[in-house]
């Protein structure tokens, strides 16, 4: 009896121990965390808080410096060549939220300028999502014209803050994932029938597709989702053949990180390619068009409709 005793309270303690790790954890999230650049001035320091700080209710915040070292640690294993004195202005706010809310970003003007050059929110997202990250209000600035890449290595760097550690595998595909669709919207900036946002929610919708199918989905299941995805984004007569490779090949390093074994991929995912659409609204009001129907999808849609009149027309006779 004394014994069942004594194991019984050794296993009370383990699992009270562990509700006690889990309640610190989710403690440190109650506290959004603001990534600062190192190479901000005085005033540029002051004023990127100033900017971060207005989209909280409470100037309670943890602060985490940004500098070379840290670009090094997370964006160097994707191919960039940051060293320890590389410059960091990009500055990011982040905000654990419920479950099921998404990511969302927002990227905020400073002195009525957004100074961040090359990467877009939806880029942003996207990334944030193959790295791992779910459900947390991201915002980023900058007090001089800069490409942003800072303030996402201050986005991971904040994670493990938080004893949130994500998978350096995940890390490198979703940098490699910004890289190559900031290229392609570089491209073809301008061109007409083109929008960053449609790229970016065709990306989300073929991950959540992928999510589906599993951490097993073959390289011809991926490149047929991306067709899909292409078309019912009306980008067919956008996207060349070398841009649709480079987002296949993207894809397959999101497989091979081993992000579609999160249970939560998919839901973060299609929740990811929702808000891109509720964003640009007008621009998906005219995509979602007869006219732009996938043409197989608008004869099946013909065919429905012609069984439908003729099955009604006799009901009525």
């Amino acid at each position: 009896m004394k014994n069942k005793i004594k194991y019984l309270l050794i296993a009370a303690i383990g699992v009270f121990s562990i509700l006690l790790t889990t309640n610190v954890h989710a403690d440190d999230w109650d506290t959004p965390v603001m990534t600062l650049g190192s190479s901000l001035t005085a005033s540029q320091r002051s004023g990127t808080i100033d900017v971060l700080s207005s989209q909280i209710h409470n100037n309670n915040f943890q602060q985490l410096n940004v500098d070379g070292n840290t670009l090094v640690k997370y964006l160097n294993p994707a191919g960039d060549n940051f060293t320890a004195n590389s410059g960091v202005w990009s500055s990011a706010l982040i905000e654990k939220t419920h479950a099921g809310s998404g990511i969302n970003v927002q990227i905020l003007d400073y002195n009525g300028k957004n100074n961040i050059t090359t990467i877009t929110a939806n880029q942003y997202k996207n990334a944030a999502l193959t790295a791992g990250i779910s459900d947390a209000n991201i915002y980023v600035t900058s007090a001089t014209p800069i490409d942003g890449s800072g303030a996402l290595a201050g986005v991971y760097a904040a994670f493990d803050k938080n004893g949130d550690h994500l998978n350096e595998n995940q890390v490198t595909a979703a940098q490699n994932e910004m890289g190559t669709l900031s290229q392609i919207s570089q491209q073809n900036n301008g061109q007409q029938g083109y929008s960053d946002a449609q790229l970016n929610n065709a990306v989300a919708q073929a991950k959540s597709e992928m999510a589906k199918i599993g951490p097993n989905i073959t390289l011809n299941q991926i490149t047929n989702i991306v067709n899909e995805q292409i078309n019912n984004n009306n980008l067919q007569n956008v996207i060349n053949d070398n841009q649709k490779q480079k987002i296949i090949n993207i894809l397959v390093a999101v497989r091979d990180s081993g992000a579609l074994k999160n249970g939560d991929f998919k839901q973060q995912a299609g929740k990811l390619s929702s808000d891109i659409q509720d964003g640009a609204k007008k621009i998906f009001n005219k995509i979602n068009t007869p006219q732009n129907q996938n043409f197989i999808q608008q004869i099946w849609n013909n065919i429905l409709n012609f069984f439908s009149n003729l099955f009604g027309n006799n009901n009525q006779q």
